[in-house]
């Protein structure tokens, strides 16, 4: 069965009026276009990037590039923004995401009947892109969801653990994790875990400094924190709830590098509990008043949710909270 025969059965069916939906400012449909461009179109939108796209698909950069046009060609529109980090969608490129992760489910749907003994591990294929908060990701969700890959040898698993907010909307990520409930956006949202806080120091350098009894006595100390203009949420403002200080020792818009630097006894920091506990160099400082509790919350498109792969990994994460929640215990 070819693939716009699929798309009749599995899609048309329960949206008619996919086939000629009308995009944002386009003179073009869905009518006769060739399906296949979609899948470059859903790598490219995943990735952000020529180079990105091409690695998923197997093939060189070029082409994808040489469907893109074709598509927009198509459609009589642009349905990307080109900018010098890569591409993102466009009003008319978020309308048509919804048509592309139908026709990759439908495929699926028409593979699974024509291998009816294929595994479920067989069955998951294709990218899953994770934003996740730095301090997080690195230390915590990288080596369980790289053992989760390996159960599925045809997905594949991005891991985005930057220190900056990844947007649903902007198609960055197939799943979020941060420190903000979502509040608009159709989306599906989920508590993942509560985590701890507090003001750390290298015992050498409080050895050399004025014991801390309260925060007036913090006057005498140096501190590390964020560029408080580059902040990606308020949730991370939280040195400012204890003292403000003139100045800053050294800022960083990396948790690890902040935390590096407290290591480095450059001064003190507020660091998640599940960072700094465990090492023995750093210390808490006014560990009854400078606590901070905060939550991780975990997102994701409303449409996802019946994208095998995505699921997946979704129901992986929250599989993972209450373990999770236990060890972010300070």
């Amino acid at each position: 069965m070819g693939m716009e025969a699929i798309l009749d059965v599995q899609i048309c069916c329960s949206n008619t009026r996919l086939r000629t939906l009308a995009l944002h400012k386009c003179t073009g449909t869905l009518l006769d276009m060739d399906w296949d461009h979609l899948r470059f179109f859903a790598a490219l939108a995943q990735t952000g990037t020529l180079a990105g796209a091409a690695r998923v698909l197997g093939v060189e950069h070029t082409t994808v590039a040489r469907r893109i046009q074709a598509l927009e060609q198509h459609m009589g529109c642009p349905l990307f923004v080109r900018e010098a980090s890569g591409h993102r969608l466009n009003a008319a490129g978020q309308q048509l995401w919804p048509v592309a992760q139908a026709m990759e489910q439908a495929v699926r749907g028409m593979e699974q009947l024509s291998m009816p003994q294929a595994s479920a591990a067989a069955e998951v294929a294709g990218m899953v892109r994770v934003g996740v908060p730095e301090g997080l990701g690195v230390q915590l969700l990288a080596a369980p969801l790289a053992q989760l890959a390996q159960q599925y040898p045809k997905l594949s698993i991005d891991l985005l653990a930057l220190p900056r907010l990844m947007h649903l909307s902007r198609r960055e990520a197939d799943i979020v994790i941060s420190l903000e409930r979502p509040k608009r956006g159709t989306v599906v949202v989920s508590k993942l875990a509560d985590y701890h806080l507090y003001l750390y120091g290298e015992r050498q350098y409080l050895a050399r400094r004025p014991l801390v009894r309260s925060s007036e006595d913090l006057r005498h100390h140096q501190f590390i924190d964020y560029v408080d203009d580059l902040l990606f949420t308020k949730e991370l403002q939280l040195l400012a709830q204890i003292y403000k200080p003139r100045q800053y020792v050294f800022r960083s818009t990396s948790i690890a590098a902040q935390y590096a630097a407290v290591r480095a006894g450059a001064g003190l920091a507020v660091l998640p509990a599940f960072l700094a506990d465990k090492d023995p160099l750093l210390q808490r400082v006014l560990p009854d008043t400078a606590t901070f509790e905060k939550t991780f919350w975990m997102s994701m498109p409303q449409e996802s949710r019946t994208v095998p792969r995505i699921q997946v990994v979704w129901r992986f994460l929250k599989g993972m909270a209450k373990p999770l929640e236990e060890r972010l215990q300070p």
